[in-house]
Order: structure tokens, then sequence, then C-alpha cells
């Protein structure tokens, strides 16, 4: 078998993702989920006139009933008569993706939570869970600021019960740049009493104290699930230059000993520091995810970059799609193509074995995901 069929028919684990589009949108909205920006898009311009609006139109409008190279209006057009839930149906299906880790700590109630994201896609879905997401669904039941932290750690046990990972958005609210010992108790009492006051003051319960997300990242290593971390590239909530995983090192160094694994997500454009992270410390691994779908046809470079340095049982899939299922399938499509092509490359100039090639595919398609967070056929090494 070709590497190219290989990974057409490989059953793929996407290992940080959210769910797809609940309701039906305007082409005004699908663009603006074509983006990171937060921004209105500037009159007399089209987000279709970008890498991952010409991938959408050659690669999702054939899914769709449309030609390849479909024009916007046709594609909205269409798009608008299947309406939201067929469209999910078929761009999840022609995903080939088996398995979804679903992070449901954004905009839940825009997107299709774990059973709904299982029934549309005919796929099996296991919950990520956000760190701050808990902290605040916490704080906004009025707790003090000494039963705060006295109860974070219980809560959060309470709601990952079930679920196979934690995810961070400490890049978001602070930066990698973050004292990175363990605060100590009255230090967090501290700054949780402040945040309470400021939450009950503002109306608004988003947490970036500095204390209190290093309360969390070391509640979620306590925890002792793989522990995901958004790195990189992002919409401008975050400053992208705090968001170097090169900043981690002193904190991924004090984690080690605990056995937790830490994975980074995304990481453009610092996708050769990830690796080189992944490389050093046995319990780092990484991801190019949301890169992929935005480099669109260059894909396949950031790809073979992603390649350069990491042992390849450090590198994961993923999508981190929200909203439109277009972006799930382009995610896997892009994914397939890239690999393919570099893949196929290597082998053809006689630097890689054809079944080396193929081990590696499986290996980042799923298998490295369903060893990290123990998932049915995960054990075992990787070779």
């Amino acid at each position: 078998m070709s590497i190219e069929d290989f990974l057409g028919e490989l059953p793929l684990v996407d290992h940080h993702v959210h769910g797809a589009l609940r309701d039906d949108v305007g082409r005004d909205a699908l663009e603006r989920m074509l983006t990171e920006s937060d921004r209105p898009i500037p009159a007399g311009t089209t987000q279709f006139d970008s890498q991952i609006g010409f991938a959408v139109l050659r690669w999702c409008a054939p899914v769709l009933g449309l030609e390849p190279h479909a024009s916007p209006e046709d594609y909205v057009r269409r798009r608008t008569e299947l309406g939201t839930a067929e469209v999910n149906r078929r761009l999840l299906a022609a995903s080939g993706t088996g398995h979804y880790l679903l992070e449901t700590g954004y905009r839940g109630d825009d997107i299709l939570g774990p059973a709904e994201m299982a029934a549309a896609a005919n796929a099996r879905v296991d919950e990520i869970v956000r760190l701050e997401a808990v902290a605040e669904e916490l704080a906004a039941s009025q707790v003090s600021a000494r039963e705060f932290v006295r109860r974070y750690p219980e809560v959060l046990a309470e709601r990952t019960a079930d679920a196979v990972g934690l995810k961070s958005i400490v890049a978001y609210r602070y930066g990698f740049d973050f004292e990175p010992h363990r605060p100590d108790g009255s230090e967090v009492e501290v700054a949780a009493g402040k945040w309470l006051r400021t939450t009950e003051e503002a109306g608004t319960s988003r947490l970036d104290d500095p204390v209190l997300l290093r309360f969390l990242l070391w509640s979620g290593i306590d925890r002792g699930l793989p522990l995901q971390l958004h790195t990189g590239y992002g919409d401008p909530d975050l400053r992208l230059n705090r968001c170097d995983p090169l900043l981690l090192a002193d904190w991924l160094e004090l984690v080690e000993p605990s056995g937790v694994d830490v994975l980074l997500l995304h990481c453009y454009p610092y996708h050769r520091h990830a690796g080189y992270l992944a490389q050093v410390y046995p319990h780092v691994y990484f991801d190019v995810g949301l890169g992929i779908n935005y480099t669109g046809v260059r894909s396949a470079a950031l790809i073979a970059e992603s390649l350069e340095l990491a042992p390849f049982a450090k590198i994961l899939f993923s999508s981190d799609a929200w909203g439109p299922a277009e972006l799930h399938h382009l995610g896997a499509l892009l994914w397939r193509r890239g690999m393919a092509r570099v893949l196929g490359t290597w082998v053809a100039d006689g630097d890689w074995a054809a079944t080396d090639a193929i081990r590696v595919a499986r290996m980042i398609g799923g298998g490295n995901a369903r060893r990290v967070y123990r998932l049915p056929g995960g054990e075992g090494a990787a070779r």
C-alpha cells in the first residue's frame, strides 16, 4: 500500500478540537470564523481571499455537492440550502476522524457538546476540561477566597471524573513568562480574595491573575491527567511574543518529576521551539494543528518542519477546529495531504523505507494520542 493510500484510510484521533457549529450562520459570521482576528473584516475584502478561504472552496465545496474552486457566493448559498446539520454531517464524515478529544471550555452554547458531536460525526468523543473554566464556574457560586482555594482541586476532580485530559489558556490570560514555582496557600488566598471582589464588582469572572493561574496549573498537575497548553498563534487576546514555549522551560523542569505529560498545542510559528522541547524533555509533546488550516496549501511545509527534530513518538495530530465543520474537515484533509507529500518524497528519494513512513503516520495520526491519553488501543510502545 502506498503512503498516500494508507493515510487516506487512516482513522484519525484529533487530540485537541472543539465542537462543530450548532446553528446556521450567514456569510459574514462564517468569514469571521475563518480567521483568528476578532475585528470586523475590512470593507472591500473577504476572508475567502486567504489560504484557508481557498482551501474551503477547493476541498469543502465538492463535499457539499459543488465543483472545486466554487465562488464564495455559490459556496455560501449551497451551505445555506443544506443547513448546518447536514453540512456538519457531510464534512465531519469526510474528515475520516474516528475519535475526537473535545475541549468544551469556550463558547459552549454556540457549538455541539460531546454527545451531540459524537452523533453528528458518528465517532467517539472524549472530553478535555479547561482549568480556567472550572475556576470561573466555582467563583460564580459565591465562595469565599479560602473556600475557593480549598474547593478548586475537589471541584476539578469531580468535573474531570470522565475526562481524558486538561487544558490551560494561561498563554491568553497572562503569557508564559510567569514565576514557575508552585505558589503557597496564603499567596493564593490573597490573590483569590482580590479576584473574587473584582468579579463581584465588575460582574465578570475572567481569571487573569498570574498567581491564580499558577495555582490552577499546579492543581492540574496534581490531578495527574495529561495537560494541554495553547502556545503560539491565536487571536489578539494574547501577545504572541509571550507565548513562545521556550519560556516554559523552567516550569517544565519543575513539572517533570510528577510524571504528567504536557502537550504543547499548535505552536506556530514556534513549532521548531516546541520540537526542541519535545526532544529534550520526556514528558513534552506537541502538534501544529491550528497552523495547518491557516497555512492551507503551504501546510505541507509546516508539517515537514514539525518532523525535523522531535522524536516521532512525541508528535500528535490535531485540528483545533471550532465552529464551522469546514475546519474539522480541512484539519484532517490537509494533514493527510501534507504527510503524504512529505513522507512520500522521502520514500521516493530512498531516505526512508515505506514501512517506516506508514508506521510514523500511524503513530502521529492516532497511536501517540492513544498512548498519552490512555485511550483504547493505546497500550504498548511506539515501535
